[in-house]
């Protein structure tokens, strides 16, 4: 039998085989771009969802009289309340645990309460599951025959911390990303507020305009100050609908928002000129954050610029000398 010719290699890789997993990727990627084009749907609907649910939350609690009928009018979910008589059984449920993971989830833009319980059942939950699939990696397969007993503790290790710390981990990543999205777009917020102030409107009638005016371009900010804006509208204190907004947003700077907003409703100060300030010192932290990035720039560049800049550079300069040196070598021993 005739054996095929092996084909070309670059770096002890075969080039076919690589170019033909660079296309089934590409392929899966323009599969999944268009899925995404044809299934996209509007964000602000569910926003807008939400709100709602809460208006009519915050309306129950003003119209009913009775504790006991407020609480059957909100919404529970049957699973979570499941999931809470199970950790109460196992004595693991803490009110200060529960309430540091609710305060996490607001951050989050995750608007349930109720599901701190599953976030708490995941931390208990994840070690067990992903023990025992790093048991079977490291010790029950041989996946990985070459390692050492010292490198499959250490990879049963991670494995379990990964368990443990995964919801925690998850749950961080979605506060992270929408207190990045609201520091963003926190100076023209005041800035709208200032104008409001201005023109004579409410606080809350300016809340809820700069929501509508921002509800595109910063979604996640628009969606706190609806919530404001409707807490304002239906508390019977106006100081608790402010820091509510405050423990929602993990940021410093709507800690400082709230704070003047505060202080203007008890001393009654001018809020746009408190407003004004806070908006200058924003868009000038805002200015450094952005020159401190570009400060780290150069550094950043340089291993890029070693690893794929320069070699490309210098076989385009020095490709066509080398080139030209070669056929003349050939060409005189010939």
């Amino acid at each position: 039998m005739m054996k095929t010719p092996p084909g070309p290699t670059l770096l002890g890789f075969d080039v076919y085989l690589v170019g033909s997993i660079l296309v089934a990727v590409a392929a899966m990627a323009v599969m999944l771009a268009i899925y995404a084009a044809i299934t996209v749907r509007d964000p602000m609907t569910k926003r807008v969802k939400a709100l709602n649910e809460r208006r009519e939350q915050l309306k129950a609690g003003i119209v009913t009289a009775s504790a006991r009928k407020r609480t059957s009018i909100v919404h529970r979910s049957q699973t979570t309340d499941q999931i809470r008589g199970f950790l109460e059984s196992l004595k693991v449920l803490q009110d200060s645990q529960v309430s540091v993971v609710q305060q996490k989830l607001a951050q989050a833009g995750i608007r349930k309460k109720e599901w701190a319980v599953a976030v708490i059942l995941g931390r208990m939950v994840g070690p067990i599951l992903f023990g025992l699939l790093g048991a079977a990696i490291f010790y029950w397969s041989d996946t990985f025959p070459e390692w050492s007993s010292f490198k499959r503790f250490a990879g049963f290790a991670v494995t379990l911390v990964l368990g443990y710390k995964g919801p925690d981990l998850f749950v961080q990543n979605l506060v992270n990303k929408r207190t990045v999205a609201i520091r963003k777009g926190l100076p023209d917020a005041l800035d709208l507020l200032v104008i409001c102030a201005e023109a004579g409107l409410t606080v809350d009638a300016a809340f809820g305009r700069v929501a509508r005016e921002l509800g595109r371009a910063y979604p996640e900010l628009g969606d706190e100050f609806s919530l404001t804006a409707i807490e304002l509208a239906f508390l019977t204190e106006r100081r608790k609908a402010f820091e509510n907004l405050a423990y929602r947003v993990d940021l410093d700077s709507v800690k400082g928002v709230v704070t003047t907003m505060i202080q203007t409703e008890r001393y009654g100060t001018p809020l746009a000129s408190a407003l004004r300030v806070l908006s200058a010192e924003f868009r000038n932290e805002r200015m450094m954050r952005a020159e401190e990035k570009a400060a780290r720039l150069p550094a950043i560049m340089t291993i890029p610029l070693i690893l794929f800049i320069l070699p490309v550079l210098f076989i385009v300069i020095l490709g066509p000398a080398a080139c030209s040196i070669t056929d003349s070598l050939i060409n005189r021993k010939t």
